[in-house]
């Protein structure tokens, strides 16, 4: 004679509006941020003419802050896995905002000391790594969103849906963009740092509407469960949800332990070679084209290839966000960084004067280096359980800053010897990113018609 069960969990009653409006947060909190930390690379030449520092000091700050976010980015991950998804969101959010605020104040801690505004630039945009966390946080919390959706025409587009909520990274560079054109001449960069921050009030009222992931809510419960010695009702209720109650370690244990270890060497290491690639080509992408041992673009023309570079950014997104539901994410990612790294290669081959075939596979080359991470965040949240979900996606995320950090230091040290651009960005940016592409046919594939549970 079974027993019936002595406890009582209500079903979730997220409904597919939820969905869509935790998708529509989700993909203006992270345009936003994007929004922020663009408009920091944007305005460090002006900010540092503005305060005298040095262009050492000013590379020095760029690193101590790429350093910083890392690890704000990585701190974030296990946060949330035991806080939830929704207020990691919001946390985020506001993070970035209060960033964006203080940096407003920099000139001001600089007219007391000059030494201390140093440092305390480095500590505000560290916090802004929160900002550039939300991604990831994202990718945890939509992949769950998106598997309780029962809409099974919506189910085979999940790949799609999320490369539209990604793709707030163009969007975000431009609005950064047009806000330094029309604000700058009005307030200098302390006006745009303010008013960036103001987008936060209405995503952080918004977020009252947003409600948590199932998946998370199960997980939650049964972990409340073991803690207060149900033991019985926990195993009861992770048979139901398919949700491996044995796992007693933390998120962070948990990521370099059984099927997740694989999952974080081979997805977080591809994704910091590809991070060298980014540095290289997206982040510098204008040293290289204008510099004379580069490919020697007047300034104007390569102002219109950063243009058509965003363009370009946005479609790719959605490219491989919609290949990725066809062929599985891996498979996206590894074909697009194989193929960014050939046409990178072609560029830096072809004649200098060469206009159109320069921009041409300039933007072929951003085009599959920068739209498979559409399908990487997501392929990343399938590739861990609930527990560690965020954990595992936020490893990865930090994994970026790393690369980036590495790649500065690889490029300066290559120019130093007197290598030129051409050379530093073929060592530094086209064979890691080549290098990615291969490593990450390693990770275990997913099927993209299938909605992992646990």
């Amino acid at each position: 004679m079974t027993t019936a069960p002595t406890f009582q969990f209500v079903e979730s009653d997220v409904r597919p509006k939820d969905v869509r409006l935790a998708t529509w947060i989700c993909f203006f909190a992270w345009t936003f941020a994007v929004y922020d930390f663009v408009l920091f690379g944007n305005l460090l030449p002006v900010l540092a003419a503005d305060l005298g520092w040095s262009a050492a000091q000013s590379t020095g700050i760029n690193t101590w802050v790429t350093a910083g976010t890392a690890l704000v980015a990585f701190g974030i991950g296990p946060i949330v896995d035991r806080i939830g998804r929704r207020k990691g969101i919001l946390i985020a959010v506001v993070g970035a905002a209060v960033a964006s605020l203080l940096t407003a104040t920099v000139g001001w801690v600089v007219g007391l000391a000059a030494g201390l505004g140093l440092v305390f630039l480095v500590l505000v945009r560290s916090l802004a790594g929160l900002g550039y966390a939300e991604q990831s946080i994202n990718a945890a919390y939509l992949n769950e969103m998106f598997a309780h959706n029962s809409d099974p025409a919506k189910a085979r587009r999940r790949g799609l849906i999320y490369s539209l909520v990604q793709s707030g990274w163009p969007v975000g560079s431009v609005l950064a963009a047009g806000s330094v054109y029309l604000l700058f001449p009005i307030g200098g960069w302390a006006l745009c740092f303010a008013v960036a921050a103001i987008p936060a009030v209405f995503i952080v009222l918004a977020g009252r509407w947003l409600k948590e992931s199932p998946q998370f809510a199960h997980r939650h419960q049964i972990d409340k469960m073991i803690k207060d010695g149900r033991m019985e009702e926990a195993q009861q209720l992770g048979e139901k949800y398919g949700i491996d109650v044995s796992e007693k370690a933390s998120p962070l244990v948990s990521v370099f332990r059984g099927e997740s270890l694989r999952s974080t060497l081979t997805i977080g290491g591809a994704f910091l070679l590809n991070w060298l690639g980014v540095l290289a080509f997206a982040i510098l992408g204008t040293s290289l084209l204008t510099a004379p041992d580069g490919k020697n673009v007047e300034f104007d023309n390569a102002l219109l290839v950063l243009i058509i570079s965003n363009a370009t950014a946005f479609a790719g997104y959605l490219f491989h966000g919609w290949l990725g539901d066809r062929i599985g994410r891996r498979n996206a990612i590894g074909i697009g960084w194989i193929l960014c790294a050939v046409s990178f290669f072609t560029m830096l081959q072809a004649p200098n004067g060469n206009f159109p075939l320069i921009i041409g596979l300039y933007s072929a080359g951003l085009f599959f280096l920068i739209g498979p991470f559409s399908a990487l965040l997501f392929f990343t949240g399938e590739s861990f359980p609930v527990h560690t979900r965020a954990t595992g996606s936020s490893i990865i995320n930090a994994s970026g800053q790393v690369g980036a950090i590495v790649g500065g230091l690889l490029i300066t040290a290559t120019l130093a010897a007197g290598a030129g651009w051409i050379n530093a960005t073929l060592w530094w940016g086209v064979l890691p990113i080549l290098a990615s592409g291969l490593l990450i046919f390693a990770a275990r594939n997913v099927n993209p018609g299938k909605v992992r549970k646990d």
